[in-house]
């Protein structure tokens, strides 16, 4: 049980996170973040020669390339060049931007020589010693900045309790960066023929801090003998670009068109609108011609039971499926005064991105 010191320190972040969560995602373009882990003095693993932060920077300068020829695309860089950017500013960076996604790129280094493989983080709770390792070798570049225990708030890398204090606090995402995660190990192996070691859940701090779906991937080991010449090839490295930005596309294609671009939170008493099309819509015809609201308060891959358990206790929970994507509501009003009050039920209960939608029949 994590001590009261912990549970203190845990507190403020928690705090920290709900004050950088206060925004709307961006509605026009698909807006992706591409993060080149470590940089500047913090060169990451080492190997052979071979530097993480220079693996890592070319291969997101690389995917960065291929996007930005789609017009549909915005692209934003944690770095675009060798800097070191500490880990809050990585989050500030995505959170500022309104990103629709977060992409993190680094590589992995062991003193053995046999590990290899690639592998897709998501943040979640994993406590194997193992998972846990990698957790604290992603974190420790905290300890890197001059003022890293005011800013983090007392987040301990190195601290067991700390990392299996956190929350997710974006569960919403949660089955989105799952998705995207798991098309970048498949594109790994069957396009570039690599061995993945799969998609994981861990405590990572710059996941947590980003109010959006985000995956953290480690494309390989540097300290491998044949990997890591691969890595740091340029056959290696398009390769891995080309995987990495034909499964953001796809995201893209999955969950934005249509569904995330229609996110916007209610702020001057405007909720966003549905399209009239949706499944709901054509099974209540009684309503033709009136407009109601409800509160939009989660989305998913998953379809879960509308039983108030599943919902921290909120009842009158509605669902709708839109493409791959299964869209939770809360109430539903005439009125759109009430509906807000809605809004703030559901924000007390702790889904603070939560939005109104309002629905025309």
């Amino acid at each position: 049980m994590p001590s009261k010191k912990n549970t203190k320190y845990l507190s403020l972040l928690v705090l920290f996170f709900t004050f950088s969560f206060g925004f709307s995602q961006n509605t026009s373009k698909f807006k992706v973040v591409l993060d080149a882990g470590h940089g500047g003095e913090d060169p990451g693993a080492i190997k052979n020669g071979i530097k993480e932060k220079d693996v890592v920077l070319d291969v997101v300068l690389k995917i960065g390339k291929i996007l930005e020829k789609n017009n549909s695309i915005e692209v934003v860089y944690t770095r675009k060049t060798d800097v070191f950017i500490g880990l809050k500013e990585r989050a500030n960076i995505a959170n500022k931007a309104k990103a629709n996604l977060f992409i993190s790129v680094h590589c992995n280094g062991v003193k053995s020589t046999a590990a290899r493989g690639t592998e897709t983080f998501v943040m979640g709770m994993s406590r194997t010693d193992t998972n846990l390792d990698i957790a604290k070798k992603e974190n420790g570049v905290i300890f890197l900045e001059k003022d890293y225990n005011e800013k983090y708030k007392g987040f301990d890398p190195n601290n067991p309790e700390t990392l299996l204090g956190l929350k997710i606090l974006q569960e919403e995402f949660l089955d989105q960066s799952i998705s995207l995660a798991s098309e970048i190990e498949t594109n790994f192996v069957k396009n570039n023929n690599r061995f993945s070691r799969g998609v994981k859940q861990q405590p990572i701090w710059v996941l947590d801090a980003t109010v959006m779906p985000g995956v953290l991937i480690e494309l390989g080991f540097v300290s491998h003998p044949v990997e890591g010449k691969y890595l740091s090839s340029e056959k290696g490295k398009e390769e891995m670009s080309e995987s990495i930005s034909n499964a953001i596309v796809s995201y893209k294609n999955n969950f934005f068109n249509g569904v995330v671009a229609e996110r916007e939170t209610v702020e001057n008493g405007t909720p966003t609108k549905t399209d009239s099309n949706s499944e709901n819509n054509n099974s209540n015809s009684e309503k033709s011609n009136k407009t109601y609201y409800k509160v939009q308060i989660a989305a998913g891959t998953k379809k879960l039971d509308t039983k108030p358990s599943n919902f921290k206790g909120l009842k009158q929970i509605s669902v709708e499926k839109d493409k791959k994507l299964y869209k939770y509501f809360y109430g539903e009003e005439t009125d759109l005064v009430a509906c807000k009050k809605k809004l703030e039920e559901a924000k007390k209960k702790g889904y603070t991105s939560a939005y109104i939608v309002t629905f025309t029949k």
